[in-house]
């Protein structure tokens, strides 16, 4: 799990001396912003092209206490010009938008301040309408990324995103045939593999590991990629976590189920309750670190888990494992020939990365600058890398190819994952589908997951409807957006500095 930076304290960093004259001053007259930063490894990259606009810049960076940090500065008055990084939910957006506290951006949303967002906007009104208050204003920048199967040749209209299925349950196969069992179908054939694995101790007996040491089934707790919510498909439902309304359930008659409070989810947690008393399920589930599930799994430890990629979970062991499809229900039950996988539509197009407080001196220029931002060949250096360090060159057709992983080890003793960490950077980012077929080419990884959700975990989808994530505004007010935006968040925070670029 991405940590943020602890050495990142809330100190100035120093202004970047003003170059010479440059078309970038004929726009913009000489200014000091001043923003907030939650990740310093912007500097990075943003500081190769802040001379190109004639301005000067004192950072401020937080990492630890964010909220409680921000939170003080909001009430204290002790404003920023600008909010950068902080990720404010539309509810905080409502909140200082009404009280003041944040400009509304709409009277700056033209073609002479912002040529490239509003190229977008025009193109894509619901990028507009997903950035729109109640009250009709906009109070951020937007960001998102629209990673779906559109990537992969689907029609946009019918594309799913990356994030539809954020669980990918996965079991030992190598396990199962030694024992003679079938990949199973049902949570009672689980039950019988994962009894069979205890009983037989199999991470000892496959793979000479210490006696005892075999973990059945093991996940993080209502975690992102790697919680348990996939195995209660056969009970209806996948209530995933990280959503806002994680709990309510849109249906395709239009009506809303608020899971937590159903039979089904009751009969769930019962019938789980007796693996765990069975010690079918690690007794640490609940609460173990991504990187402690990573360990165990990559110890030869377990039977069964979920996560984003088999590969990145079980590490040399992959091999060995296979999908478990999403599972029916307990036989002689009502939830026998039950299995319900609830979808989602990835992350929303958000406005809280970016936020202009009403003691920003110069909203014209900063927004001037941030333009630059909604730019393809600029936000996929935002994203991944700078051209020369992630992307190494274009193509016959101009579009440019990513680092691979051979040539991340050898230049960088890292892989091409360690690579991107080190400069994604949070922000008002916003990577469009068309990117991935007019600029960059789609990471071979998030390929490989998109076309295993569609064409292994998709046919087990019977009912595609969802409730949007950002549809609650305000306190109260649940209403799901007219259009269905699949868009997953900005990156994780930088944890360790870049690799050198020599």
């Amino acid at each position: 799990m991405a940590k943020r930076n602890p050495s990142a304290a809330a100190v100035p960093a120093a202004a970047l001396a003003r170059p010479g004259k440059t078309l970038g001053q004929r726009i913009m007259d000489n200014w000091q912003l001043y923003l907030l930063l939650l990740v310093p490894v912007v500097l990075t990259f943003v500081y190769k092209y802040i001379p190109m606009y004639g301005i000067q810049i004192a950072w401020e960076t937080m990492s630890d206490s964010l909220a409680e940090q921000v939170n003080i500065r909001i009430t204290g008055g002790q404003l920023p010009d600008a909010f950068m990084g902080v990720g404010f939910s539309n509810y905080d957006l409502a909140r200082y938008g009404d009280d003041g506290t944040f400009l509304d951006l709409t009277p700056y949303l033209t073609p002479d301040i912002m040529p490239n967002l509003c190229a977008i906007l025009e193109e894509h009104p619901e990028i507009r309408a997903a950035i729109t208050q109640e009250d009709g204003k906009i109070y951020g920048l937007p960001a998102g990324e629209q990673m779906t199967t559109a990537g992969i040749g689907a029609p946009m209209e019918e594309a799913f995103s990356i994030f539809s299925v954020p669980q990918y349950s996965m079991i030992n196969k190598a396990w199962l045939d030694d024992l003679g069992l079938a990949v199973p179908t049902s949570l009672d054939e689980l039950h019988d593999a994962l009894k069979a694995f205890k009983d037989n101790d199999m991470s000892a007996k496959y793979y000479g590991n210490a006696a005892g040491t075999t973990l059945p089934m093991t996940t993080g707790f209502d975690e992102w990629c790697w919680g348990q919510n996939i195995f209660y498909s056969g009970f209806g439902f996948t209530n995933w976590p990280n959503d806002v309304i994680n709990d309510l359930h849109l249906k395709s008659d239009g009506a809303v189920e608020f899971v937590c409070a159903s039979d089904a989810y009751r009969d769930c947690l019962t019938y789980f309750h007796d693996w765990y008393a069975e010690g079918l399920m690690d007794v640490e589930m609940f609460s173990q670190s991504d990187s402690q599930l990573i360990a165990k799994c990559q110890q030869g430890y377990v039977g069964v888990s979920a996560w984003w990629y088999i590969e990145e979970l079980m590490g040399e062991y992959a091999k060995d494992y296979v999908f478990l499809p999403p599972l029916t229900g307990p036989k002689g039950t009502q939830y026998e020939n039950t299995r319900g996988v609830t979808i989602r539509p990835g992350s929303p197009i958000t406005s809280g990365q970016l936020n202009l407080t009403n003691k920003c001196q110069s909203p014209i220029n900063l927004l001037k600058f941030f333009d630059q931002w909604y730019d393809g060949e600029i936000v996929m250096q935002l994203q991944y890398g700078p051209i020369g360090v992630f992307f190494t060159g274009q193509d016959e057709a101009g579009m440019w190819l990513a680092i691979t992983e051979e040539e991340a080890q050898a230049k960088y003793n890292k892989s091409a994952g360690e690579v991107r960490n080190a400069y994604e950077t949070m922000g008002p980012k916003l990577i469009l589908a068309e990117y991935y077929s007019e600029v960059f080419y789609m990471e071979d990884r998030a390929i490989e997951r998109l076309t295993d959700l569609d064409q292994f975990w998709m046919p087990y989808v019977e009912d595609t409807s969802f409730y949007p994530v950002n549809c609650c505004k305000r306190p109260g007010t649940l209403k799901p957006s007219t259009v269905p935006i699949s868009l997953t968040a900005s990156a994780p925070p930088f944890t360790s500095p870049p690799p050198s670029a020599g």
